[in-house]
Parts: structure tokens; C-alpha cells; sequence
């Protein structure tokens, strides 16, 4: 086997096992399914992936030639390049990772890192100051007494496009909102008006503690949080929650 080759196969096997850590870190830890449709990340960083991993060894192997002079002045171009082409793309995955689910009146509301409004980020509870580096966390969104700052949260929302779910100060931990949830959480029955009836049942089935749903909006896709009697999580999944 030639050099040429040699070092194509192990350049190509390099990037590839660093693909696979970065979609296990992607899909598994910063956008479990099914957020990643959720916020329609899917796509664009399987593109990604594959042009970075793809056209940096096929550039090595059409540049590399025994014998030439600046053959590692440009094999480490191109490796820096794709380094930090990759870093780049984690860098903007990360940035509109999930950050958030917030439960804001009757509804979840799926908030990226870069949808956080941080103006007033020093008001908020210290366990909301900062996002984890794992998985988004369940909080609830706790509304004005006021009516003056009603009034001012919802101008705030329609004219500035802000919503109470991208103010962290506005947060309470998501027990607090559990006796609103049971009081607002919607029939099962209701989803097999918005889905083909058999995937409804096929996913109800692998959920058995399942009483109640409510949605959850997101950039993309809007999503169906499964709820049980006690008003906890049981899972967000692939249905529509409404028309």
C-alpha cells in the first residue's frame, strides 16, 4: 500500500471517529430525540458533519504526492482548516442547543441558548443563572401580580417578540407549576385528531403511565409532552399537538 493511501485511510478514520463522538454528544447529550427535529438541527449538521469529514481527507489525497517539498506545510493547512471548520460548527450546534423547557401557562416552550433573554440575568433564582452543559432542564414560568407588568410582559411579547419563557428571572423550579398542569394538561384522546391513530397507540403503548399531554412549542416542529397523573414528565415524543 502506498503512502498516499496510507495516509488518506487514516486521515478518513480519524475524521470519522470524531464524527462519532460529536453526533454521540450532539443527539445524545445536547438534543435528545426527538428535540433535534424539535428544533430542526438535523439536517444541518449531518451536512456539516459530512462535508468536514469527507473533504478533508479527499484534499489530502489529491494534494499528497511523495516527495514535495511543502507536502506538510499543506497537509497541515488542510488539517487546520477542517479543525477549524469543526470547531465552528460545534461552536454554532452548541449556541442554539435546547436549553429550556419552560412550562408557561399551558404549554411547554422549548428555549435555546440563543433565544435566552439576559438583560436582567443577575434577578434570576442562582439555579437559573447559569444552562447546563448537559441536557435542557424542566422550569416553569411564573406571571406577573401586577397588572402594569402584565400589561408591560405582554408589549413585550408583541412588539419586542420576547417572551416570558426566554426571561430567566421569571423562572420558579417546575414543582411549583404541577397543580396548574393537572388543571390544564388536555385529553389523550385529542391526539389522534392531529395523528394517524396507530402511531398515537404505538407510542401511548411504550408509555403506559401516560394520562395527559400538553404541548410544546419549538422553532421547527411543535412537539407532545406526555404527562401522568401526578403532573410529572413522562416523556416529550414525535406527535403533533394540535392542527
Amino acid at each position: 500500500m502506498s503512502k498516499r493511501l496510507k495516509f488518506f485511510l487514516s486521515h478518513l478514520s480519524i475524521s470519522f471517529l470524531i464524527a462519532l463522538l460529536v453526533i454521540g454528544l450532539v443527539f445524545f447529550v445536547w438534543y435528545p430525540a426527538p428535540l433535534a427535529k424539535a428544533v430542526g438541527v438535523i439536517n444541518i449538521f449531518l451536512m456539516m458533519l459530512a462535508i468536514d469529514v469527507i473533504v478533508g481527507p479527499i484534499l489530502g489525497l489529491l494534494i499528497y504526492k511523495e516527495g514535495k517539498k511543502i507536502l506538510k506545510f499543506d497537509l497541515t493547512v488542510i488539517i487546520t482548516i477542517q479543525i477549524i471548520a469543526l470547531c465552528y460548527g460545534i461552536y454554532s450546534i452548541e449556541q442554539g442547543r435546547p436549553a429550556w423547557l419552560a412550562y408557561n401557562i399551558d404549554r411547554f416552550d422549548l428555549v435555546r441558548k440563543n433565544e435566552i433573554f439576559e438583560d436582567n440575568i443577575s434577578k434570576a433564582l442562582p439555579q437559573f443563572q447559569n444552562i447546563s452543559w448537559l441536557k435542557p432542564q424542566y422550569v416553569a414560568v411564573q406571571l406577573a401580580k401586577d397588572k402594569n407588568q402584565r400589561n408591560d410582559d405582554m408589549f413585550a411579547e408583541v412588539l419586542g417578540g420576547i417572551s416570558l419563557a426566554q426571561r430567566p428571572e421569571r423562572y420558579v423550579d417546575f414543582v411549583q407549576a404541577k397543580e396548574q398542569i393537572q388543571q390544564r394538561a388536555k385529553k389523550i384522546e385529542l391526539l389522534k385528531k392531529y395523528n394517524d391513530k396507530i402511531d398515537v397507540e404505538k407510542i401511548l403503548a411504550k408509555y403506559p403511565q401516560t394520562t395527559a399531554f400538553l404541548p410544546m412549542k419549538a422553532s421547527a416542529v411543535d412537539m407532545t409532552v406526555l404527562i401522568d397523573q401526578k403532573a410529572n414528565v413522562v416523556e416529550i415524543v414525535d406527535l403533533r399537538p394540535w392542527h
